[in-house]
């Protein structure tokens, strides 16, 4: 929505200039820095509705500025990389990110997948929520618990949870997931799925540690494991 706050971390001024401008033409509010190592203060101290994250940046790179602010903050973070490494991807979307976007990119893109990710943020349905054993959703606060203890998750990771508390039989694609968690689907996305499930799952775990509650199922995707979710009768 107009007037959310975009902060754009890019250290070569034509990006970052061309960026803020196509934002602000959208009605969004922009800050720059161009220095790693003034992100997570500026982040503290100022309400910020989404950043754009370069990974590679004076001071300290973006998948450190990632991980400092998610010791604190699940702000959605999208990721502008020029590295083709798929390793690099992957350990962005590891340490929290949501999002990435390859250069060189349009501006248009960069400004359509802002608004899908600040849209699924934003959503705040109306239902109470579900159960399922000792896992709870409760959509209207957008909070996911397990054993009574909420959940520290990124969007997207909240997103894919969701989709498997909300069809509990239903066995996922990667595809799938993708278009029902981002909106919209592009080339090589569907790897980072495995990512994001391998995020969830650690942090299932600090509250049923040995339980697979995110199921594989070989050659077709993944599905939530029920059963793993039921309380132990110990009478």
């Amino acid at each position: 929505m107009a007037g959310e706050l975009i902060l754009i971390v890019e250290d070569e001024e034509k990006i970052a200039k061309l960026l803020k401008d196509y934002f602000e033409n959208s009605g969004y509010e922009t800050v720059l820095i161009d220095n790693g190592k003034d992100v997570v203060g500026f982040v503290k101290n100022k309400h910020v509705d989404l950043i754009l994250l370069d990974i590679m940046l004076p001071g300290l790179d973006g998948i450190s500025v990632c991980q400092k602010i998610r010791t604190f903050s699940n702000i959605p973070i999208i990721f502008l990389t020029a590295k083709v490494e798929e390793i690099d991807l992957l350990l962005g979307l590891e340490m929290g990110s949501d999002d990435y976007i390859r250069k060189p990119f349009r501006p248009r893109e960069v400004v359509a997948r802002v608004k899908a990710v600040l849209r699924r943020v934003a959503s705040r349905p109306t239902e109470v929520g579900i159960e399922i054993g000792v896992m709870a959703l409760k959509e209207d606060e957008h909070i996911i618990m397990v054993n009574g203890k909420e959940l520290d998750l990124t969007p997207n990771e909240f997103g894919i949870l969701k989709v498997f508390i909300n069809n509990p039989k239903k066995v996922f694609s990667r595809s799938e997931l993708v278009d029902r968690v981002q909106g919209y689907s592009y080339e090589g996305y569907e790897r980072t799925i495995d990512t994001h499930i391998k995020n969830i799952r650690k942090k299932i775990a600090q509250f049923l540690p040995k339980k697979e509650i995110i199921k594989a199922v070989y050659g077709v995707g993944y599905k939530l494991n029920e059963k793993n979710l039921m309380p132990v009768n110990l009478s």
